[in-house]
């Protein structure tokens, strides 16, 4: 029962959040949208460079904004709390920290460690290609090379 009280306690934070963060991110349009410059070149040097600044972080909360979404739907679905990876519960002191988290420590250490979870093959980034061609010899650069001197 502690566990679904936590996981209610933060479906709140997680809503307060949204709403926070759509009122947020529809002030800062209006506002890149109803700025005017007036005044001289150093003026119009701030505003670019005060501009560029909200860009920046109205980009990341967009980001957060869709992963609180997906943590929503999630719990809508039953899932939140349940790690993608392992399908292991992921521990109400992790969710607390980060709500719109998906996995769990664990898994969250070996996917940034490997690049993969649970072994799952990523590719091959030595080769170009994932495709194997049977009966073909390595191309050399000397292959390609083409004479256009005739031309």
């Amino acid at each position: 029962m502690a566990r679904r009280d936590a996981l209610l306690r933060l479906h709140k934070n997680l809503l307060a959040r949204r709403d926070e963060l759509r009122r947020r991110l529809g002030g800062d349009l209006n506002e890149l949208r109803t700025s005017d410059v007036i005044g001289d070149s150093a003026d119009l040097a701030f505003d670019t460079g005060s501009g560029e600044v909200n860009s920046q972080l109205a980009q990341l909360e967009s980001r957060e904004l869709r992963k609180i979404e997906r943590a929503i739907a999630r719990l809508k679905a039953g899932t939140y709390g349940i790690c993608e990876s392992c399908g292991k519960k992921i521990p109400v002191a992790r969710l607390n920290a980060l709500p719109f988290s998906t996995t769990c420590i664990a898994c969250q250490r070996e996917m940034e460690a490997h690049g993969t979870w649970n072994d799952r093959v990523s590719g091959d980034w030595d080769r170009v290609s994932d495709i194997s061609f049977d009966n073909q010899r390595d191309l050399k650069l000397s292959d390609l090379e083409m004479d256009f001197s005739a031309r």
